[in-house]
């Protein structure tokens, strides 16, 4: 799904001619580009636009299922079990967690989706708009090629053709950007071999390389000295945490961010490897409506 809408589709979306459209990019009241003499309006804006448009009264809304979805972290996992907050996981990829939340079928979301601008808080945007959810970070981490025990001769995406890959599922943010960065060194999926069944979490990648089932993963470097495994580091991310603002508040995600602030949390940081918790905390959006 692009981030960028046409005229003919923001057109269909309101239901509106395309005359229309024009009027309201020309008065500047509608968030719109200009580029090579196309006119595009960005999604995630054009959502947040009809968001403030709303009007009328509250409708009262269900709770919300005490689940935490989106993108598998295992430091976020192990305290999810370790703080005994009571929530349940879902783990299905970020862009699946986006999903979820807009569906209110998950109070939060893990996320790592890289964007031009940073992470995560445009694809929020798009898929919720200025509904009252928080983004907050959890940690920096390391991301690269993971390699099974005694693996040697790859030092980047451009020694993969060839090689056996355990691929992620298609909403996992780490596999669109492996994809991409496939394409930037002239490689397609036609050019490795993956296993026939994707890892559905970080874990699921790194063990699989332990038993030795395939060459090479995109993966955590935290995972490297858990499971034997060699690293090329790549990249660093940030992995946020998207919360309905209504949950925030609530016994078990106020136990779950409680202890992701004690020395424990700190400590098996430390212990696992390829983590920088310095920005832990830091609210890098706060939807405005509700």
């Amino acid at each position: 799904m692009s981030d960028y809408l046409t005229t003919r589709e923001l057109a269909d979306l309101l239901r509106i001619g395309e005359r229309k459209i024009y009027d309201l990019a020309t008065n500047d009241e509608i968030p719109h580009v200009r580029a090579v003499g196309k006119l595009l309006f960005p999604r995630a804006e054009i959502i947040a636009w009809l968001n403030m448009s709303r009007s009328g009264p509250d409708v009262a809304r269900p709770p919300l299922p005490p689940i935490l979805a989106g993108s598998h972290d295992p430091l976020l996992d192990w305290a999810l079990r370790e703080s005994g907050s009571g929530l349940a996981s879902f783990y299905d990829g970020s862009f699946d967690g986006l999903t979820r939340l807009a569906e209110r079928s998950a109070q939060a979301a893990g996320l790592h989706i890289h964007e031009e601008d940073g992470f995560n808080r445009s694809a929020l945007l798009g898929a919720v708009g200025e509904a009252p959810v928080v983004l907050v970070e959890i940690a920096k981490r390391q991301r690269g090629l993971l390699l099974r025990p005694g693996l040697s001769g790859i030092s980047g995406f451009e020694d993969l053709r060839g090689r056996t890959v355990v691929l992620r599922q298609d909403s996992a943010a780490s596999q669109r950007l492996f994809d991409a960065q496939l394409a930037a060194h002239g490689l397609s999926r036609d050019d490795i071999t993956p296993l026939p069944n994707c890892a559905r979490t970080e874990e699921e990648l790194a063990i699989a390389l332990h038993d030795g089932k395939a060459d090479v993963g995109f993966g955590l470097g935290a995972l490297s000295g858990l499971y034997g495994l060699g690293f090329v580091p790549l990249r660093q991310e940030r992995f946020d945490l998207a919360v309905w603002r209504r949950a925030w508040f609530e016994p078990p995600m106020q136990k779950l961010l409680s202890f992701l602030r004690s020395d424990g949390f700190a400590d098996r940081a430390a212990e696992m490897g390829g983590y920088d918790l310095s920005g832990l905390g830091t609210v890098h959006h706060n939807g405005a409506n509700g």
